[in-house]
């Protein structure tokens, strides 16, 4: 009987029960599970009963209730759990558990054992228990081979023994990419739930990135759970999940697992159960023992031809109708529909039989909202709310129906979560879809659309729930499949779209839209489509951000022609007359688009492109399996070629420009006449693992195609296109090989191996030359986190090779093997590629962050940063002659940038030591470039009215006069310059500072400039006359000071230093006043209150302090910032001081007593590990105080009252040191560390 204190709960919680549970569900489960009778649950079902049950009563009754998604009640029973010895495999509670929350589904009402197989599958299982592999159960559809992997993990020992981590189920389907990244995002987080990782906080923005999550994930977290994905159709679907993990799979292809790596089992399922087993589904269905059924039962599973699942929908209808065993007979003996996949081995006739025997016995109301069901996707679960919207019937009356349909077998639902989701099997839509053919189109899915505007009129759905998400991902489908081209172009075309589907999606699945679509769109207007597409690649990396940006703000740095802009401005316009803060970009379109061309080749990710040896051309290839070729100055498509079986690793054009290789997934290498898109010869018996990259020699002389792949020894093999096997095989490498690349004279060849080395071979002998160990240079990695080489290139000279390996780039000596250069990226990154420019010193590389770097390789410089690609950049190239460089990524683009323009652009860009003049509504900014000139830009437009020479020492400080048109700047050397503009003649040239001048400032008047420097002094120069006065007790460099008094008739300064001193001056005499040692560290920063009763100080101690102007004491201490406080700014009224320190945090002070009012800071760290995307450098209140503006990574404007942010601004950049902000608090000015100068007008509200 059942134990004491396991029945005192059921008892104590009976009253609640009976309200909450719906007993009927429970016991479909407790049926199953053995512990009722059919005869008692229909005694339970018409009469109040009182039966004596044991333990395992309820055990079941526990589980019931996790599989019916009953919230807490699972964990009020759990505590009173009585303690069963699992025998013959039978699941414990912990155990369903693990399989509930691992997305396992539950038991069929009416299962049948299959033990031999059973058996075959749990043994190939315990073959994975100390190593990675797969395990492959396939048969044709609806052989039942998805229960089959569900039951064989209903077994205690196995998954304590072999899966102690955890099982975890995915059905992956017949998908596309980016629904299969859909499914990769939600294993993602279903795997992170309950972890710390940073990671967790966005969800991975393309297959590539959710493979390597789910690749540490299962590495790190789980390294001993099985993930089964169930129902893979294809290699690439596989190929995502290929992560060194144990992994059950169901699939109707037995040779999916060739190309993957790992032990490999597999089991086969018949395509249909033996009469026996055919004849105990029916006999669970009719509740009578199969010698018992009547003669009628045996034709009908010889007609069914042993199909489980039609077998099953026979049963359904004979559970309701136990007398029509001739009928069913005869309607499957009929033979009505023909299918069109004619070519197909799965008898279908036997389903369109028992299906149609299914809906005759609806009535007419139900078979026709059963039609509607045709419009749905394969392998996708909907929500009843979904459906309650197309049916326009209450979701009570809709979950009604859908029961009788589940009732019927004719529909499926996922009990695992809450709301339940239904589905249909695939031979099911199949015959839904052909049934309905002629009215699918137009009809069928017009009436989604038609509902769904009908459900909405106020605009999409916004709560963020399964049906939203259905909408979301299939609504322009179902309109483009309607033909209602006008109404998914007003979709697409519409910002709030866009910034709906962003924040739940994130951009990949917008794009993909939009490429997809692209035809249809591009009919109504092809420019918008293109500017909308722009818009989202530009800014994935921030559309991928949880919480998601502001989208509104950012579509206004747009530029002015776009209709995002346009649409984007409306908006602002609109919500700034509710008070809403938003932001224009005004000098945007003095800034163009570093891409000169962007092409979308393919609607899937693009692996690789380079140039043709005479520049003219562009190849691309990647998962799509066609090589295409384009003009490389327009864009155009000169050759579309479909290659390979397998997506396309590589392409390379011969040093001829006749011919071009390709190499795949396929295990084979190709070679195409380029002019007429012909196979020219194949090479396809030697590998016997996927080839990664193809290279021809540089020259004509002796042309040779080099090849390596994933094979473990014969991986790097040399061609001749003459002849139809390799000529040469070098041997060296015991690891895949990722990359070859011919030396500029073709007398080696280097590879890159995942064993951690780069390797030199003589190209004519094939031996091994030169062999350089990089994994040496990462001393921390273990045997679990091995180092791969991604690629090597060599310099135009020969003399030196760079390779690449995580996130760095190193430069090695060949002559010597002496590593000459490091150039680490950020530690957040890898580098996916790297090429050297055939002409300089440049070195290209493709992160996985999204952008491509320039680097100087002489100097360990970076030059240029390329922003745009929306995912992983895969893949780099320069042109022949080094002017262009060619980029592509997963987000399905390529980009061409001007080599020369991208370098100068980041060259000339201007520095961060700048000032401002507002004057009269006007903008003036005086800022050095990278150059060392001195620019000064004026107006909205940021207009250049004057360029000095380019001086001797770096520039380091500027400043302007309030009192006319002069400016001042510092230099490295200790020089000062007064330069009057725009005529730049120098008024003044100024010598005493023998080290960087890091400040400049003019006094009111115009006629005395005040400078600190390096040196430890401060001067206060007369400078039209070169009068100086030097202010000296400092011990280390002054930052920075402030004018106290300035129009009195005794001004003082207020200096402070990276001594820990503030040291008070008579401004007229140079008298020193007061010297304050206020801090033991360095004083990063400081301010005066408006009324110069108080200043404050923020040190590298992680404190603040304020002190009186008067007795110059100390009045408060701040502490609690955790790092440098770098920032410090007085309120207007003087009763608030705002500090910011190196984490990105913001403290709000209270002058009165020092207390804590309010700290500013979003709720989680970003990817720089901070709150503000890097240090917080400059702090300004508005005047009125209500308003806080912050710089760090980017913008942040504060609501002083609250403490939450009202807007970012995110720069192109990062790194901000300072902003300017205008006297009305509506214009502010910044540059980013990119030298992108910003002019941001408030927008104004418009009703």
């Amino acid at each position: 009987l059942m134990e004491e204190r396991a029945l005192s709960c059921l008892l104590r919680s009976r009253p609640t029960m009976e309200q909450d549970i719906k007993a009927s569900y429970l016991m479909d489960h407790m049926v199953s599970d053995g512990v009722l009778t059919q005869d008692e649950e229909d005694g339970v079902l018409s009469k109040a009963t009182r039966k004596e049950k044991d333990n395992r009563a309820y055990v079941s009754f526990y589980n019931a209730l996790i599989r019916e998604g009953y919230g807490t009640w699972p964990a009020c029973f759990y505590t009173d759990l009585p303690q069963l010895s699992p025998e013959g495999g039978k699941s414990s509670p912990s155990d369903v558990l693990t399989l509930s929350e691992g997305g396992v589904p539950q038991r069929p009402t009416v299962f049948v054992n299959r033990p031999t197989l059973l058996t075959q599958v749990r043994e190939k299982l315990r073959r994975l228990q100390n190593a990675v592999g797969w395990v492959t159960v396939f048969g044709m559809a609806g052989s039942g081979k998805s229960v089959l992997a569900a039951e064989a993990v209903r077994d205690h020992a196995l998954i304590t023994e072999c899966f102690p981590d955890g099982v975890h189920w995915l059905s992956v389907g017949q998908c596309e990419r980016a629904e299969l990244l859909v499914r990769m995002q939600s294993l993602c987080f279903r795997l992170e739930q309950g972890q710390s990782l940073e990671a967790s906080l966005r969800p991975p923005g393309s297959v590539e990135e959710a493979r390597e999550r789910l690749r540490f994930l299962m590495l790190r977290r789980f390294p001993r759970c099985l993930l089964i994905l169930d129902d893979i159709w294809d290699i690439n679907s596989l190929r995502a999940f290929d992560i060194q993990c144990r992994v059950l799979l169901t699939t109707r292809h037995r040779d999916l697992t060739d190309s993957v790596s790992g032990l490999r089992y597999s089991v086969p399922v018949e395509s249909g159960l033996d009469e026996e087993k055919a004849l105990e589904i029916l006999s669970l269905y009719v509740n009578a023992k199969p010698q018992n059924l009547p003669e009628q039962a045996r034709r009908i599973v010889e007609e069914c031809k042993g199909s489980p699942l039609v077998v099953s929908l026979i049963g359904a209808l004979l559970r309701d109708f136990p007398d029509r065993w001739g009928y069913y007979l005869r309607q499957l003996q009929k033979k009505q529909f023909q299918r069109i996949r004619k070519s197909s081995s799965y008898d279908y006739e036997a389903l369109d039989q028992a299906m149609d025997a299914s809906l005759q016995v609806l009535d007419d109301e139900h078979r026709e909202l059963y039609k509607d069901l045709s419009v749905l996707e394969k392998d996708v679960k909907v929500p009843a709310k979904v459906l309650s919207v197309l049916w326009s019937l209450e979701l009570e009356e809709v979950e009604d129906v859908l029961q009788e349909f589940v009732n019927k077998s004719l529909l499926f639902r996922d009990c695992n979560r809450r709301p339940y989701l239904y589905y249909l099997h695939d031979l099911q839509l199949d015959f839904l879809t052909e049934q309905n053919r002629a009215q699918l189109p137009v009809s069928l899915h017009g009436k989604v659309v038609c509902q769904y505007q009908r459900a909405y009129t106020e605009g999409p759905p916004t709560s963020g729930d399964e049906e939203d998400l259905y909408w979301y991902r299939f609504l322009p489908c179902h309109m483009a499949r309607a033909g209602l081209s006008k109404e998914l172009c007003s979709l697409m075309f519409s910002l709030d779209w866009v910034k709906n589907k962003a924040q739940l999606m994130g951009s990949a699945h917008l794009i993909n839209d939009y490429v997809e679509y692209s035809a249809i769109l591009d009919r109504e207007n092809s420019e918008v489509r293109l500017q909308f597409q722009e818009f989202l690649s530009l800014n994935g990396p921030q559309l991928e951000q949880k919480p998601l940006p502001d989208v509104v703000q950012l579509a206004l740095s747009q530029p002015c022609c776009s209709e995002v802009y346009r649409q984007a401005l409306l908006q602002a316009q609109r919500s700034a007359s509710r008070g809403q803060l938003y932001l224009d970009w005004v000098n945007k379109s003095s800034l163009e688009s570093l891409s000169r061309l962007v092409v979308h080749p393919q609607q899937s990710s693009v692996y690789h492109t380079c140039f043709s040896r005479d520049g003219s051309k562009i190849a691309s290839c990647g998962a799509s399996s066609t090589l295409r070729v384009f003009k490389s100055t327009s864009g155009e498509r000169l050759q579309e070629i479909q290659a390979h079986d397998d997506e396309i690793l590589c392409c390379a054009f011969s040093p001829d420009d006749r011919h071009i290789a390709t190499c795949s997934s396929d295990r084979k290498i190709k070679i195409w006449n380029v002019e007429r898109g012909t196979l020219i010869r194949m090479f396809k018996e030697e590998y016997e693992e996927q080839v990664n990259h193809c290279q021809f020699t540089n020259h004509q002389r002796r042309i040779l195609l080099a090849t390596c792949s994933n094979d473990k020894i014969v991986n790097t093999k040399l061609w001749n296109m003459n002849k139809p096997t390799s000529q040469n095989t070098l041997f060296g490498h015991m690891e895949p090989v990722n990359h070859c690349c011919f030396s500029p004279d073709d007398a080696y060849l280097a590879t890159s191996s995942n064993d951690g080395s780069v390797k030199l071979f003589e190209v004519a002998s094939a031996n091994e030359w030169k062999t350089i160990q990089v994994a040496q240079y990462f001393p921390e990695s273990d045997e679990e986190t091995s180092i791969t080489v991604k690629c090597s290139t060599w310099s135009a000279d020969g003399a030196r090779i760079i390779c690449a390996a995580r996130n760095t780039a190193f430069v090695f000596d060949v002559a010597t093997l002496g590593m000459l250069l490091e150039i680490r990226t950020s530690r957040l990154s890898t580098v996916q590629y790297c090429q050297a420019c055939p002409t300089s010193q440049l070195l290209a590389l493709a992160l996985s962050h999204y952008t491509v770097e320039l680097w100087d390789f002489e100097v360990n410089k970076k030059m240029a940063e390329c922003s745009g690609h929306l995912s992983w950049v895969h893949c780099v190239q320069f042109s022949p002659n080094g002017s262009l460089l060619l980029s592509c990524s997963d987000d399905q683009t390529i980009r061409l940038w001007e080599t020369e323009r991208v370098h100068t652009s980041s060259a000339v860009a201007l520095k961060r030591d700048f000032d401002v003049l507002f004057h009269q509504g006007n903008v003036t900014v005086v800022a050095a470039d990278s150059k060392n000139r001195l620019e000064v830009r004026s107006g909205a437009a940021s207009t250049l009215l004057f360029e000095s020479e380019e001086q001797k020492s770096r520039i380091r400080s500027t400043c302007i006069c309030g009192q006319g048109p002069t400016v001042a700047l510092g230099t490295d050397d200790g020089t000062v310059q007064v330069l009057e503009t725009p005529s730049g003649n120098i008024l003044a040239t100024l010598h005493g500072h023998t080290k960087t001048v890091h400040h400049c400032l003019f006094t009111d008047n115009g006629q005395t400039l005040i400078t600190s420097s390096e040196d430890a002094t401060l001067r206060v120069w007369k400078w039209m006359t070169g009068e100086c006065r030097v202010l000296e007790g400092h011990q280390e460099p002054v930052r920075k000071f402030h004018l106290l008094g300035g129009s009195s008739s005794s001004p003082m300064l207020l200096s402070w230093s990276f001594d820990g001193t503030v040291k008070v001056w008579d401004l007229s005499s140079g008298e020193k006043l007061h010297d304050l040692k206020c801090h033991e560290a360095a004083i990063l920063s400081g301010d005066v209150t408006p009324g110069e009763h108080l200043f404050s100080t923020g040190s590298a101690d992680n404190s603040a302090k304020v002190w009186s102007c008067t007795s110059w004491k100390m009045e408060f201490c701040l502490s609690g910032h955790k790092a440098c406080v770098r920032s410090c700014r007085f309120s207007w009224d003087d009763r608030r001081l705002a500090t910011g320190d190196d984490n990105g945090e913001i403290r709000l002070w209270s002058m009165l007593d020092g207390a804590l009012l309010k700290t500013c800071a979003q709720n989680t760290k970003d990817c720089m590990d901070s709150f503000h995307g890097g240090w917080v450098t400059d702090l300004h209140f508005s005047p009125d105080n209500k308003v806080l503006v912050s710089t760090g990574g980017y913008i942040k404007w504060w609501s002083v009252q609250r403490g939450e942010a009202l807007q970012t601004f995110r720069t192109t950049g990062a790194n901000l040191k300072r902003i300017h902000a205008s006297p009305d608090f509506k214009t502010f000015v910044t540059i980013d560390n990119m030298g992108i100068l910003y002019i941001l007008k408030q927008v104004e509200g418009r009703l």
